[in-house]
């Protein structure tokens, strides 16, 4: 019991340190994290951590956020986390936020990059986007979301299979992945 502490304590004090030396060996791509784990959030049979808090923040001055009741780290690759029950917010420093939540979703610590997957609803302003799997990333600066996509706003409601969004231009791609099927848009009126 108590080697299976100690392992935990290990993994979670590498990962500190991890995201204390990356930006200062990285300052080009500099990035600011912030993990916020309770001694009493980590259990002590398993590699299972409870209410997981991580805020990272790039050179732009954008920040992410991301929340999760758990999270259970991969014992193959101690840079991914699994979660469950998943909010997340982007902060764009020219833009509004970005909300979105998921069933569950894989988190990797060293890039930031996570993986939203089953009941993924996404929220800018007035628009709501949901589908089944959402990709982001601030490395490739990009949100893409597919399987069963629905795009609404109140005029609009739009049917695709994939809606890609580069955050920092806003440039939106919308597509089918069969050329003989189309996009479906209704007006709402």
């Amino acid at each position: 019991m108590k080697n299976k502490i100690v392992v935990i304590f290990l993994i979670i004090l590498s990962i500190g340190i991890s995201f204390y030396i990356y930006p200062k060996i990285f300052k080009k791509d500099k990035v600011e994290e912030l993990v916020i784990v309770k001694p009493e959030d980590i259990s002590s049979n398993s590699n299972i951590i409870k209410n997981i808090n991580y805020t990272s923040e790039d050179a732009k001055g954008n920040k992410y956020i991301i929340n999760a009741i758990k999270g259970e780290i991969d014992y193959s690759d101690t840079n991914i986390i699994y979660l469950t029950n998943v909010e997340a917010t982007i902060k764009l420093n020219n833009s509004n936020n970005i909300e979105i939540t998921s069933d569950f979703g894989k988190y990797n610590i060293e890039n930031f990059d996570t993986i939203f997957t089953k009941n993924v609803i996404s929220k800018y302003l007035d628009n709501k986007i949901t589908g089944e799997y959402l990709d982001f990333s601030l490395n490739r600066n990009s949100m893409i979301i597919s399987r069963n996509v629905v795009y609404s706003n109140f005029e609009n409601i739009l049917k695709a299979d994939v809606f890609e969004i580069d955050l920092s231009t806003k440039d939106t791609k919308v597509f089918m992945y069969k050329d003989d099927e189309k996009v479906n848009i209704k007006n709402k009126n």
